[in-house]
């Protein structure tokens, strides 16, 4: 809605989260583009965000069987942390920026308040207690939020030309919204199948496979740009048809 030409509202790398005091935290920055707009801000803002926002843009954004949000909560398993990735933007360093800038930077952080609550031993109090089990259950899942991130990076190389559903497919895990993390599931497995061995991902995960399949369907060479790949099958010998006899000799 910015006018041409104008500085972005905020510069980022298509990555925002919801970690308050963060400077790419997306509750804080929403609640700046309301204020700048002169609409009243809600008080709920970061509660709407984590609970009701993602099911509502998903309905806005899917039409007939086709679902297609462009805003991804990449999340914890408690949806205590949350990546929002916007798919436009979206590409195969994406994953890495979210481990280096944001998901390991975090891990320092609660590492760091758990130590400081550890070395307190016997003076902890109650409250102190309560605390430091919350920060430790909160740094293991953290720990497993970036070894997720990590071992998907290296091999994830998405496309835009496969869409929305198939680009995020390899990382249903992290979707934590349990009807868009099924559909995501699902399509994982047709793609390990091989339903869908046209997309560019297809190529990337299962080379072999589809290089293969792309001797024998030229559709399929075309769009992976492998017609030298694709055999012509030798045509059929025409069968030759004798005339048939009518009547008798005149």
């Amino acid at each position: 809605m910015l006018p041409d030409g104008a500085a972005p509202f905020h510069v980022h790398e298509g990555i925002l989260v919801d970690d308050q005091g963060h400077p790419h935290d997306l509750a804080r920055l929403v609640e700046e583009v309301l204020a700048r707009v002169d609409v009243a801000v809600p008080e709920d803002v970061r509660r709407w965000l984590q609970r009701d926002f993602f099911p509502f843009h998903l309905q806005r954004y899917s039409k007939s069987r086709r679902k297609a949000p462009i805003y991804w909560p990449l999340s914890t398993t408690s949806c205590s942390y949350t990546l929002w990735v916007y798919y436009p933007s979206l590409t195969s360093q994406t994953l890495y920026t979210a481990i280096n800038d944001f998901v390991e930077p975090k891990l320092k952080q609660v590492g760091g308040d758990v130590t400081v609550l550890r070395n307190k031993g016997s003076a902890r109090t109650r409250d102190d207690e309560k605390q430091f089990e919350a920060l430790q259950a909160f740094e293991l899942e953290l720990i497993e939020l970036r070894d997720t991130l990590l071992t998907l990076a290296p091999t994830y190389k998405p496309n835009h030309d496969d869409g929305v559903q198939i680009s995020a497919a390899p990382l249903w895990p992290l979707f934590r919204h349990k009807p868009w993390q099924k559909v995501l599931k699902d399509t994982w497995a047709k793609l390990e199948k091989g339903d869908y061995d046209w997309a560019h991902l297809a190529m990337n995960y299962w080379p072999e496979r589809v290089r293969e399949k792309c001797k024998t369907d030229k559709s399929l060479a075309i769009a992976h740009g492998l017609e030298d790949l694709y055999i012509q099958p030798e045509a059929a010998p025409k069968k030759t048809r004798g005339r048939k006899k009518t009547g008798g000799d005149e």
